[in-house]
């Protein structure tokens, strides 16, 4: 780990593009800890540096009007990619006929950090990049936590480029105001440990805490999250500047108007919760104008990785659904 902790800039501030980006980790510094868990990584090159990409071609034929054609998967602030493979891969099984595809957001899994301030505009012009290096003039979305966030913000400012977005307990609308003065004083102070202690502690609950027998879960080819994070935390020197700058200013907060802008829209939306999930409950969606809000009982915010057969088979019947209308 490195001696000094990185500090992003603040948004507001001038963007200075001479600044080299903190590279990520190569593929063979992963694969050696966690084997070949996903497929091969393919990188696409941005004015801000490098991101890593996953695909999962087709594997049958289908038709031009099939739903979906092509998805992108969005991962949540700390889990990288490899945290929505299960999903993806469970999904694929039964729409094989579809082009899936899956980032490592800017600071997680094999992608950079850019030393720039990570608001959401930085993440959607991500996307941009990469359905460009797709040549995808559209596609599904599927975003997990803070990949909802980014879903919900980048079908407001794309909706030519977004055919159906799906939320698995998006982040957005959690309310800052609940934060006591110290919070946001740790949050948004200038000393960078203690806004990264308390941006650690909130997202985990408390400390990071590995489980011991996860060598043997991981080589029976189980993406165990934990050990997962605290690889990025070891290896990657620029992971935990983005989580805290993702925190504070990527739209994990008070994302309130952007959620009805993206209803208002009118494209095909669904939503899939855990009924103990604190970050986001089925009367917020509601509150926003998403009514269409599947409940996955006794699970918490892990929905998308605990409960792979169920999240898959309600986003399968969404699309199911989408594909009945359009024909």
């Amino acid at each position: 780990m490195a001696s000094t902790i990185l500090s992003l800039p603040r948004p507001g501030g001038a963007a200075n593009l001479s600044t080299v980006p903190v590279q990520g980790p190569t593929e063979a510094a992963f694969s050696s800890t966690f084997g070949a868990l996903l497929p091969p990584t393919k990188y696409l090159n941005t004015v801000f540096g490098k991101a890593a990409y996953y695909e999962i071609p087709p594997t049958s034929p289908g038709i031009s009007s099939q739903i979906p054609d092509r998805v992108l998967f969005i991962h949540g602030v700390q889990t990288p990619a490899l945290g929505m493979l299960p999903l993806a891969r469970t999904l694929h099984e039964s729409f094989s006929y579809a082009h899936f595809v899956l980032i490592d957001l800017w600071g997680h899994g094999l992608s950079d950090t850019p030393v720039v301030a990570h608001d959401p505009s930085l993440f959607h012009g991500l996307l941009d990049a990469l359905l460009d290096e797709l040549e995808w003039p559209s596609s599904h979305l599927v975003g997990f936590s803070f990949g909802g966030a980014l879903s919900v913000g980048y079908t407001v400012l794309r909706p030519s480029r977004v055919q159906s977005y799906t939320l698995v307990a998006p982040a957005g609308l959690f309310k800052s105001s609940s934060l006591t003065a110290e919070d946001k004083s740790q949050l948004h102070g200038d000393d960078a440990a203690a806004a990264r202690k308390w941006v650690l502690e909130w997202l985990e609950g408390g400390e990071l805490v590995v489980p011991k027998d996860w060598r043997e879960r991981a080589a029976k080819g189980e993406v165990v999250a934990e050990a997962v994070r605290e690889w990025q935390i070891r290896e990657h020197p620029g992971h935990m500047a983005t989580v805290v700058g993702i925190v504070r200013d990527g739209g994990v907060m008070d994302a309130d108007a952007e959620f009805v802008k993206a209803r208002e829209t009118g494209i095909p939306t669904f939503a899939v919760l855990g009924g103990t999930d604190g970050l986001c409950g089925k009367g917020d969606l509601e509150r926003v104008g998403f009514m269409d809000v599947a409940v996955v009982p006794d699970v918490g915010h892990g929905v998308v990785r605990e409960m792979v057969p169920e999240v898959a088979e309600l986003i399968g019947d969404f699309w199911s659904k989408l594909n009945r209308i359009s024909h």
